[in-house]
């Protein structure tokens, strides 16, 4: 219905008869005066309007053939097995719904952006710190409640079902809280996905292996998120690194048979590469070489029985022997015992770490400066 100008209306929203009969006598050229009509504010014929007054009504609930086919496939796994949650007394108690969620307080949602450069850094000896959310024993008893909650709800609506085909109200509300229940149990893993990485560094696998380990971490992360009970006090953490380190257990096992039965398929020096041990094989012979350096020019300030012994402890004077004097044996060469030797090889050994590191400081500003050498008595 077209709305009209408010200064062409009446005060109660009407417009006059005799106006309106006057302009469609203009608009049809009847009164047989002949001449042209003046321009009015409406160039299309109008008819008397009324006043309609709108009538609200329900929006009309969707029926089941209006449901989504993801929503009905959604709902048939949903109803296929039985929900289950960790129960808390205080899901029975009323308003229970209001105190868990409105009055709750607000638990920050972390960013799992470092995830990926974590998994990069693994096999390193200094891998990034995470910026991660860390929650208080607080925290995650209310993230859980109302995790838990959902999935209460959730089961209350499939006992009551009893195996019939839900409605359109009770399947609107099987998925509004079967969402509440997803978007809580993803923020608790995000939260937690460092434990997996913290527990995967205690298990010593090959590079090819490390992903496999991952996967396993993460779906028993997974399951202990479904299975803590946060009404018994206990930190998530406590539970879920147990939970965790089993899952690593059984899953060595599970490779560990299957290279023996199939021991064809796995060839460990083929899976890794030379890449890694050859930068570490010039590093030490540069290191050694640079120790080398320092014991035979004496830029470590060693005494000369310092010196001496180091020189015959390290076969700076014996490579040709094939194998390096023990304690007792330098002792018997300089007239010592096998205890004093000791203390004055790490004596000695302090002062040329220190003269290294100083050298690889200066190395590293780029200016050649050479850290001051603190001698050790």
């Amino acid at each position: 219905m077209t709305t009209l100008p408010h200064s062409i209306m009446d005060g109660d929203g009407r417009l006059p008869q005799a106006r309106a009969r006057r302009r469609r006598g203009q608009m049809t050229g009847g009164g047989g005066s002949g001449s042209t009509p003046q321009p009015t504010a409406m160039s299309a014929p109008l008819a008397p309007v009324a006043r309609v007054e709108p009538k609200l009504t329900k929006p009309a609930k969707p029926t089941k053939a209006q449901r989504t086919r993801a929503d009905a496939a959604l709902l048939t796994e949903l109803l296929s097995d039985e929900i289950d949650f960790m129960d808390h007394p205080d899901f029975h108690k009323a308003g229970a719904e209001q105190r868990i969620y409105t009055k709750a307080p607000i638990v920050p949602r972390p960013t799992v952006t470092w995830y990926r450069p974590m998994m990069d850094d693994i096999g390193t000896t200094s891998p990034r710190r995470h910026d991660g959310v860390v929650l208080t024993a607080a925290q995650e008893r209310v993230i859980f409640m109302q995790f838990n909650y959902a999935r209460y709800r959730m089961s209350r609506i499939q006992k009551a079902l009893r195996g019939r085909a839900p409605g359109a109200e009770q399947a609107r509300e099987l998925l509004r809280w079967n969402s509440t229940a997803t978007a809580y149990r993803e923020q608790i893993a995000e939260t937690n996905l460092a434990l997996v990485l913290a527990m995967a560094k205690r298990v010593r696998l090959g590079e090819g292996e490390y992903a496999d380990l991952i996967g396993e971490g993460n779906m028993a992360l997974m399951r202990s998120v479904d299975k803590f009970d946060c009404g018994r006090g206990f930190k998530f953490s406590t539970y879920a690194c147990r939970s965790i380190l089993k899952a690593f257990s059984r899953h060595g096992i599970k490779v560990s048979k299957h290279k023996q039965r199939f021991p064809v398929e796995f060839d460990p020096a083929l899976e890794q590469g030379d890449g890694v041990a050859s930068i570490r094989a010039a590093s030490e012979r540069q290191d050694a070489a640079e120790v080398r350096d320092i014991v035979e020019s004496n830029r470590a300030d060693l005494t000369e029985i310092e010196r001496e012994v180091v020189m015959h402890r390290f076969a700076f004077q014996g490579l040709d022997q094939g194998r390096t004097p023990t304690l007792a044996q330098v002792g018997n060469l300089i007239g010592l015992t096998k205890e004093r030797v000791r203390q004055i090889q790490n004596q000695a050994l302090a002062k040329i770490r220190m003269t290294l590191e100083g050298a690889c400081a200066g190395d590293r500003s780029g200016n050649g400066h050479r850290s001051p050498v603190v001698a050790i008595n």
